[in-house]
């Protein structure tokens, strides 16, 4: 896409992953921006079998609008330029989960969840999209394991209703962070650095 769309608002909530079900809202000008459902999965490779893990578990750690989230024009509101000044969310690290055995325990060491529990998201600015209609490229700080790193988000809109589902996602190499990428079975198992984080949320604001 050419054109430049200025949703701060609705990928900063996105990143309310960056997802499951979360309890809680945003504070906002004139009405809270509740997260209805949300889901993040980060998914890679190794020498072996793929693997995913994912987590339900955000918090909401700064968040500040401008724009009036309520009437008919709540969304398009929230389109414009400037509706967000701030924008923050953490995810607990040890929340992240596999469906295959054994692989919580080395992700969870690689992420060195004792010492760095969160991983923190920061909103910066958008960009243009590059994709079909309704995608933005949003940039923010990421700290993953304690390093912090600029990265660059591709995210879709649509609406649904009264709600507004947002979903996207971004390509990220352990490297960048300082995490060595975990090996198994006495080293013959060994993981790609490159992960890919995938999220899908629903924005609705709630009924007053």
């Amino acid at each position: 896409m050419k054109r430049h769309i200025g949703p701060q608002a609705l990928l900063g909530s996105a990143m309310v992953l960056t997802m499951g079900v979360i309890g809680g809202a945003l504070a906002g000008a004139q009405a809270p921006l509740a997260i209805d459902s949300a889901r993040i999965t980060i998914s890679g490779t190794s020498n072996i079998h793929r693997y995913t893990a994912s987590t339900s578990i955000v918090r909401v750690t700064r968040a500040q609008l401008t724009c009036p989230m309520e009437g008919p024009d709540m969304w398009a509101n929230a389109l414009k330029p400037g509706a967000v000044e701030a924008f923050e969310i953490a995810i607990p690290a040890a929340t992240l989960t596999s469906p295959r055995e054994g692989l919580d325990k080395n992700m969870h060491e690689a992420l060195k969840v004792k010492d760095h529990p969160d991983i923190v998201f920061r909103l910066l600015r958008f960009e243009p999209g590059s994709g079909a209609a309704g995608t933005l490229r949003g940039i923010g700080v990421l700290q993953v394991a304690g390093i912090e790193r600029e990265v660059s988000l591709d995210v879709t809109t649509q609406r649904e209703g009264s709600t507004l589902k947002v979903q996207g996602r971004a390509r990220l190499l352990m490297t960048d962070f300082g995490i060595k990428p975990p090996t198994a079975m006495l080293g013959m198992l060994k993981t790609d650095p490159k992960v890919t984080v995938a999220f899908q949320t629903v924005l609705a604001v709630p009924l007053t």
